[in-house]
């Protein structure tokens, strides 16, 4: 049994707010360099380049990377071992959201009631996914999530008839009506399988995947690959104003679902992507 202190996950938690919001990760970093090279569109690759540097002036500053400083979404995979004193674990991430988006000076941007509308002042509270797992380790990954890209997303309930056709037409469907709305160049994460709600916290997820890592299982691979080429000849390009960089990449996570049905959720994010990643 190992012990962990609540203040320590808090602590961690007010860094990955912070940092998630002014220093893309290395992944992506890598993804957008190779799309700037990519892109043959001018005018794209003009956008782009003024994308690169707006990210560089907000690692140099230490300012937001992006106005929308997003809502906290937290993946905690939590060894079975571990015994967390202190505060409960729920209060001790959201401390952790309160300070960081406070002294670092993010915006607040969520509401206590989704119809009163009342801003609660520190981002609180985040969404958080909790996993139990074998060991003594906290894995944390720190996910703030815009609006502008999460209001294009979308959950289908097709029929398992539709097969991989359906879901191709349905990752497609998305991104087209998407358009310029999500501030791409996006990442596609999407969940296959479950329930109405498994797949769709699976698509969230997919979002936080190292870009540099394809997905083990050989069709879905081949199906990431197949989406991301269709998805960038759709020509909607850099900030919807035309080129071949739509996507920088389909992240897919899949799970055993019911013999009646076949979920896709498909969950977009922005160029910027944000996301930290600890183990405590």
């Amino acid at each position: 049994m190992r012990f962990i202190q609540s203040l320590e996950i808090t602590k961690n938690i007010r860094e990955m707010c912070i940092e998630a919001n002014h220093v893309l990760s290395l992944d992506m970093r890598q993804a957008f360099d190779q799309c700037v090279k990519a892109e043959k569109s001018p005018l794209g690759k003009q956008i782009l380049e003024q994308l690169t540097e707006n990210l560089s002036i907000a690692e140099e500053d230490q300012i937001p990377i992006c106005q929308d400083t997003g809502m906290a979404v937290v993946f905690l995979k939590i060894g079975q071992d571990v015994h967390i004193e202190g505060a409960l674990l729920e209060e001790a991430v959201n401390q952790g959201v309160r300070e960081g988006y406070v002294q670092g000076y993010l915006r607040k941007s969520v509401v206590k009631d989704p119809i009163e509308r009342e801003n609660t002042k520190d981002n609180t509270p985040a969404v958080i996914h909790y996993e139990i797992v074998p060991g003594e380790q906290i894995d944390i990954t720190v996910a703030p999530k815009g609006f502008g890209s999460e209001n294009m997303s979308r959950v289908f309930m097709l029929k398992p008839a539709d097969g991989i056709q359906g879901v191709k037409s349905a990752i497609l469907t998305a991104i087209r009506e998407a358009g310029p709305n999500a501030c791409p160049p996006v990442v596609v994460g999407v969940g296959i399988g479950g329930t109405f709600e498994k797949c769709a916290i699976m698509a969230k997820h997919a979002l936080t995947r190292d870009l540099n890592e394809s997905s083990p299982v050989p069709y879905v691979q081949k199906l990431e690959q197949e989406m991301l080429e269709k998805i960038n000849r759709m020509g909607i390009g850099p900030a919807g104003l035309g080129g071949t960089v739509t996507a920088l990449a389909v992240n897919i996570e899949t799970y055993p679902t019911h013999i009646a049905g076949l979920p896709v959720a498909v969950n977009l994010c922005c160029h910027v992507n944000r996301h930290v990643h600890r183990v405590i």
